[in-house]
């Protein structure tokens, strides 16, 4: 369900997760109870590591052995499985220390060579993700594009980038995969930091997969699982980069066009008001790329994104990060029908007292699906299948459903409804929600 969906993209963004699963007592089993499952079946698809408890003196030690896989840079899933007898029974067993490896780097020799690549002075490109894109590896990234003039460009879904006024600014690769391919199709060489060469995230007919070119000299600097901070610092100082960027984000108030909302006009709002240190969750899905775009000219702030692409991530994200990091401000720039697959982290969030505004984006649609339907060549889908991709009937009144749940909550259906309501929110600690109505998807040939 959703847990199993959330854990994919937690696998995707490389989260350090251990995930303690109870089963049955093991004398238990046999029996074949109701809630009797293949547990391994189950964890295998959205686990890197899985252990097992095999008495009640091991299930400590198994426990950190989970927390020792869980760290392995950059981050993974380590899920055990402790049987209900051994967590009730008592034992004098004392559990190892955790011992945690060191994170592997990059050889001279993959610096000399990439250095080498950089210095011939073609078109050339840095794809960043995974922890090349916190503050500090993007300074070092800055440091080689000002001595080479190559590009920054990101994943397109990142786990987390930081980034805002006086940070380095990247390029975000686009989603369309031929758009992608169009962005970097002049590159003459792309080195990879914390990801792997950008593919496509669906296949589409006559369309690319794999989106570099031929004539583009692909090389991996440092994968996932390499230190990318220390990979950038070391290929700056070899290519000899000046110790600051050239380009740093500039500061800018973007002026509001009044009217209906749309997605340019909610960037700019958000842009505006977004206070600094502030963490945004997006799964703003269609709705949300003006945010991301204006948000780049605001104070400085981290923005967390759906790297596995499995709806549901929006809320419970925020409502995480907004544990870890209580002084911080966070948004949850959330898609109605993403929400509705976790609508109980409002519940929680209001529970815990959590200081999260939930930008709720109503276009009573699941646009994107629509969209991906013509990108494959449906373009004239019965009134039955554009009715499963609809939200309209009945319309979902999320004011009224995070009223019932205890949170504040108000309706924006203009730019000075949601400028007004977003600022003040921005001013205010504890659990809100803005419903922003928006408009909804317009199919290219409506007729049928």
């Amino acid at each position: 369900g959703n847990g199993s969906a959330n854990l994919h993209n937690a696998r995707r963004a490389h989260s350090p997760v251990i995930n303690m699963i109870g089963d049955h007592a093991t004398y238990h089993r046999k029996f074949d109870a109701p809630l009797t499952s293949d547990i391994d079946g189950f964890a295998s698809p959205v686990s890197d590591w899985i252990g097992h408890s095999k008495s009640p003196e091991q299930l400590a030690e198994i426990g950190v052995e989970a927390l020792e896989a869980s760290c392995v840079y950059p981050g993974q899933i380590a899920s055990f499985i402790a049987p209900a007898d051994h967590a009730w029974s008592e034992t004098a067993a004392t559990p190892p220390v955790a011992s945690i490896g060191a994170t592997p780097c990059v050889t001279d020799e993959a610096i000399a060579n990439t250095a080498q690549a950089l210095r011939r002075g073609d078109v050339s490109a840095l794809f960043l993700g995974g922890r090349a894109l916190r503050a500090d590896a993007l300074w070092q990234a800055g440091r080689i594009a000002a001595a080479t003039g190559a590009r920054l460009i990101s994943e397109t879904f990142c786990a987390r980038i930081q980034r805002g006024a006086g940070r380095v600014p990247v390029e975000r690769l686009p989603y369309f995969g031929e758009q992608a391919a169009e962005f970097i199709q002049d590159l003459n060489t792309l080195v990879v930091v914390g990801s792997k060469a950008p593919v496509s995230f669906f296949a589409y007919p006559d369309k690319p997969s794999y989106l570099p070119s031929d004539a583009t000299d692909v090389l991996t600097l440092a994968d996932v699982r390499n230190d990318a901070l220390d990979a950038l610092t070391r290929l700056a100082d070899a290519l000899e980069a000046p110790q600051s960027p050239k380009v740093l984000q500039a500061s800018t108030t973007h002026t509001l066009e009044p009217g209906p909302m749309n997605m340019l006009e909610l960037g700019k709002v958000i842009a505006n008001h977004l206070p600094e240190n502030a963490i945004v969750s997006d799964e703003g899905a269609t709705n949300g790329m003006g945010a991301f775009a204006y948000t780049g000219y605001s104070a400085p702030h981290e923005w967390l994104m759906l790297t596995g692409g499995a709806i549901g991530q929006g809320l419970p994200l925020a409502l995480g990060a907004a544990v870890a990091c209580p002084d911080q401000k966070v948004i949850a720039l959330q898609a109605d029908g993403g929400a509705m697959y976790t609508v109980q982290s409002l519940w929680t969030m209001v529970r815990e007292n959590l200081d999260v505004t939930v930008v709720l984006l109503n276009n009573s649609s699941y646009a994107i699906l629509n969209i991906e339907m013509e990108r494959v060549g449906v373009v004239n889908p019965s009134e039955k299948a554009r009715s499963l991709l609809d939200l309209s009937n009945p319309t979902i009144d999320w004011v009224h459903i995070a009223q019932g749940m205890g949170m504040t909550a108000r309706r924006s259906e203009s730019v000075a409804d949601f400028d007004q309501q977003f600022a003040d929110a921005m001013q205010q600690r504890g659990p809100h929600l803005i419903e922003v109505i928006l408009p909804g998807y317009a199919h290219s040939n409506p007729q049928g």
